[in-house]
């Protein structure tokens, strides 16, 4: 019967600890990385703020205000265009919500960033699109933003740097956001004919109507490291062809090899690549 006999237990009191200083010692979020290239785990302070791994040099996502800060003078940023409302053509359920979530998450008023900054004291027009607002599609707001960029930097005769970063043309507006790509392009060429300089920046990722139209439109064309760059998806692409696609297919590196990029420029040298490009543009009897 002793098997039976019921056992004395510690009672445990899930609150005991709510008050007491000894605490477990807690690891702070962010605190590691893990490589998606070289697949090193990564301490992120060793990182830097241009936030690229030490080992491959593999660039990892940034937002739109930590590019502007590695990008242009100290203080020499002002925006354009955050008065622009985004509109609900589909009445598409939830979006409404969704974008103001997004700019209340990431301190933008759309997908893409605009003004006029300087950079090695030279002024320029920029655009800087951000993945963290709706993976950086392309809706009216940003595409009326980057073409109101083009008109205004004609007007001021400013060169135009975009950084893109985007997985395409917005859903939730349909047809309307597949005209920007159009309507773009056309402020795009406008600025071009005036013998303006144009220069896109690819990051990851570039895809779909971004890469379709002002993406690669630049008359030169940079590219991070190891960037995703391309139109539609690889599974699509190896369906349709039926055919296997090489590893590193829409990397940037196979896109340089086929002429589709010009260089690829590691982040921590942008700036400076940037202000040589600037300054050869504007050298006298340059146009």
């Amino acid at each position: 019967m002793a098997l039976f006999k019921k056992k004395n237990y510690i009672r445990i009191n899930p609150n005991r600890d709510a008050h007491s200083d000894n605490k477990k010692p807690a690891v702070p979020d962010n605190m590691w990385a893990k490589c998606p290239s070289c697949k090193q785990t990564l301490y992120t302070k060793d990182m830097g703020p241009e936030k690229t791994c030490p080992y491959c040099g593999y660039s990892f996502r940034i937002n739109a205000w930590e590019r502007l800060a590695l990008i242009v003078d100290e203080k020499s940023f002002s925006e354009w265009d955050t008065d622009i409302e985004t509109e609900d053509p589909l009445d598409f359920p939830d979006y409404a919500e969704k974008i103001k979530a997004m700019q209340k998450k990431t301190a933008l008023h759309e997908a893409v960033l605009t003004g006029r900054a300087m950079v090695g004291g030279m002024s320029i027009a920029i655009g800087v699109m951000d993945a963290n607002f709706i993976m950086g599609s392309m809706g009216t707001v940003v595409g009326e933003k980057i073409t109101r960029l083009f008109e205004r930097a004609l007007k001021e005769k400013l060169p135009v740097v975009i950084f893109t970063a985007s997985g395409g043309a917005r859903m939730q507006e349909g047809i309307m956001s597949l005209m920007q790509m159009a309507k773009i392009s056309a402020a795009l060429k406008r600025h071009s004919n005036a013998g303006l300089l144009y220069v896109t920046v690819l990051t990851d990722p570039t895809t779909g109507g971004v890469t379709a139209s002002f993406a690669m439109d630049g008359d030169i064309i940079l590219a991070e490291p190891q960037s995703l760059i391309g139109f539609a998806g690889r599974r699509v692409i190896e369906q349709t062809i039926r055919q296997e696609l090489p590893e590193d297919f829409q990397k940037a590196e196979f896109l340089l090899s086929h002429g589709f990029v010009d260089k690829i420029v590691p982040r921590n040298q942008l700036k400076e690549s940037l202000e040589t490009i600037l300054k050869i543009h504007t050298m006298e009897g340059w146009s």
